[in-house]
């Protein structure tokens, strides 16, 4: 069954945790998976402190290069009847320190205790989304 848009948005907003796709300039394509909050058609994610090979990440370097991103949300159960998923198609960009970022930071902190123990500090993607959409088995 397809979803409308703000049906999917919704789903996407009670996940716990997404998959970012970025490509870089010759659209080789990258996935990693991601924590994130919703503000209203805005989903923004934390370059955290958790431990990673470099400071130069790849996404980073791909949303410059190439802002259009898509992010993945979705429900696996060995009983299909319970199977879904959400992809939202936008534009990403970075802050860090204005007044998004801030608001930003104080949205994922509200929502994951982890972040409520040690606050990102780093970069914070916004992406605007432009076409929400989804799927459930029922």
């Amino acid at each position: 069954m397809r979803w409308g848009q703000e049906q999917a948005r919704e789903r996407f907003a009670k996940s716990r945790v997404a998959r970012l796709a970025t490509a870089d300039a010759s659209g080789k394509p990258h996935l990693v998976p991601v924590t994130f909050v919703t503000l209203e058609d805005t989903v923004a994610i934390a370059v955290d402190a958790k431990p990673k090979s470099t400071s130069r990440l790849k996404r980073l370097r791909n949303i410059e290069e190439n802002p259009q991103v898509t992010l993945l949300a979705d429900e696996y159960s060995d009983d299909w009847e319970h199977l879904w998923w959400v992809r939202a198609d936008g534009h990403a960009r970075v802050v860090h320190g204005d007044v998004e970022w801030w608001d930003a930071r104080e949205r994922l902190v509200g929502r994951y205790p982890q972040y409520r123990r040690e606050p990102p500090e780093g970069v914070i993607i916004l992406v605007t989304v432009a076409r929400w959409s989804g799927w459930s088995f029922r």
